[in-house]
């Protein structure tokens, strides 16, 4: 998973099992290897031979046949803890580090972190022997490598940046050999940390321009300048386009957003509230800000013409490109053209409708049918992601998820279970399971786009204005006019 990893270890060597509690293991003086993450969570449960072999409480820990139940926050930190003979699972840091924040802040458990390898490696003692050193520092360097790799954003806390620096300096000072790969951690960071900053002022630029300019057309227009069939006249160009954006946009969302996005306090934390920062999970908003952008550029272009045939081809050219969309893979475009082609103000124009050949949208819209819980769509996502899997070309690796409802089985499964069991102990099985739906996010949202891109185009989806309800409304029924009172007032109260 990291350029770290190779340094360190020989071929062939690996960690079988493990444990904290004086268990012997096979242990590898070098650095353990860690599976990507597609590979990481298996589809039943645990990567059963990293676990012990008990059952009941083992240190703070409860297992049932292998797996990890549940334990006390305090057993849970030390467990993700390596040591001479112990390095954690990679499903467990990644498990472990997305759920421990609806419980202390980041930073909180880095201070941990750092206190615990300090003292347990005795870190801190003057004359420390190289040998042990050597032991040690590439486990601790690996741990974190994997948490300033998956969540980068928790580094944005000073007091994060603090404690990091200090373990790594620590690190650094006791063997020549990992200074290279301390300095290499906090490059690779610091170059993460700047990406997402101008990430997030180009997106603060676009949504002003797009602002600015839908002030200017709030009735509509009798000559439009250019609409999406001249700027675009190719669906598949077009699918291609809006698959750029869907990827750029996921690529920036921490796997970490999901949960903070429904933090609430956690009654045994003397009512403090874990998060109260919006920022936290600014990404994952501005991607679900897109998909509402995108449905209202469907229905401002299909009502802005002013002739009826026109119209129609519009409806035409939007059902190929979400055929299209679904065809790559990308259901998150796929839903909102139809969510667009879906509002009021679309659907209403009957006497439009009657001039286009349905039948492909028929077949879109039974794909996206919400009826049993999405299941023809669910069925449709299982296919893209068994292709991702087995896929020869980047093309082929395309999943794009229908998003708004991913965040809603991800809050539902968190609704669904509470967080601490009667006991106390943290229900580590829950997390289990809200990783295992996050960390499939994580495979897909690293895909690169094969695509070529088309600035132009791009500039045009981005920055385009659209329409408002209200302008919607009143182009529908200037375009076809209102059918029965409650549409014959509306238009007075708009007009």
């Amino acid at each position: 998973s990291t350029q770290m990893a190779a340094c360190y270890l020989s071929p062939g060597c690996h960690i079988t099992s493990c444990s904290q509690n004086g268990v012997p293991l096979q242990t590898c003086e070098r650095m353990p290897q860690t599976p990507p993450f597609a590979a990481m969570f298996d589809s039943s449960s645990y990567n059963r031979n990293l676990y012990q072999s008990k059952e009941g409480n083992c240190g703070g820990l409860y297992y049932h046949d292998n797996n990890l139940l549940s334990g006390s926050l305090e057993a849970l930190i030390q467990h993700l803890v390596p040591n001479v003979d112990y390095y954690p699972d990679r499903t467990y840091i990644f498990t472990f580090l997305l759920s421990s924040r609806l419980f202390m802040h980041p930073y909180e458990l880095m201070a941990k972190v750092c206190h615990l390898c300090i003292e347990q490696q005795r870190l801190s003692e003057p004359g420390l022997d190289k040998n042990q050193v050597q032991k040690i520092a590439p486990k601790i360097l690996q741990l974190l490598t994997e948490w300033t790799e998956t969540f980068p954003y928790d580094f944005r806390d000073e007091r994060m940046m603090r404690n990091l620096k200090e373990l790594a300096q620590r690190i650094a000072s006791g063997d020549e050999m990992y200074r290279k790969n301390v300095q290499q951690l906090l490059q690779n960071l610091i170059r993460k940390l700047a990406t997402v900053s101008q990430y997030e002022e180009v997106l603060a630029k676009i949504n002003a321009t797009s602002t600015d300019r839908l002030m200017v057309i709030k009735t509509k227009p009798q000559s439009i300048e250019r609409d999406i069939i001249t700027v675009c006249n190719d669906p598949y160009v077009l699918a291609q386009q809006l698959t750029h954006i869907e990827l750029e946009r996921l690529n920036y969302i921490g796997p970490e957003e999901f949960v903070q996005a429904f933090v609430q306090k956690d009654p045994l934390d003397n009512d403090k509230s874990c998060y109260g920062d919006r920022k936290k999970t600014r990404n994952l908003e501005a991607y679900v800000e897109w998909f509402n952008r995108l449905s209202y550029l469907v229905a401002t272009e299909i009502c802005m013409p002013v002739k009826k045939k026109h119209r129609a081809r519009v409806i035409e050219y939007f059902i190929d490109v979400a055929r299209e969309c679904f065809n790559i893979g990308n259901f998150n475009s796929l839903m909102a053209i139809i969510s667009g082609m879906n509002m009021s103000s679309v659907s209403r124009l009957k006497k439009t409708w009657a001039k286009v050949k349905t039948a492909k949208f028929d077949i879109l819209e039974h794909q996206m049918d919400p009826s049993s819980n999405f299941y023809n769509y669910r069925t449709a996502l299982r296919g893209a992601a068994q292709r991702s899997l087995t896929a020869h070309s980047s093309r082929e690796k395309i999943v794009i998820p229908f998003f708004s409802l991913l965040i809603k089985d991800i809050y539902f499964l968190n609704e669904g279970c509470a967080n601490r069991l009667p006991n106390g102990h943290i229900n580590f099985e829950k997390f289990w399971e809200l990783a295992k739906q996050v960390s499939e996010f994580m495979t897909w949202k690293q895909v690169e786009c094969p695509f070529e891109r088309d600035r132009k185009i791009l500039q045009y989806l981005l920055t385009v204005p659209v329409f408002s309800d209200d302008a919607l409304c009143l182009a529908s029924y200037e375009s076809e006019s209102p059918e029965n009172h409650i549409e014959k007032d509306r238009w007075k109260t708009l007009r």
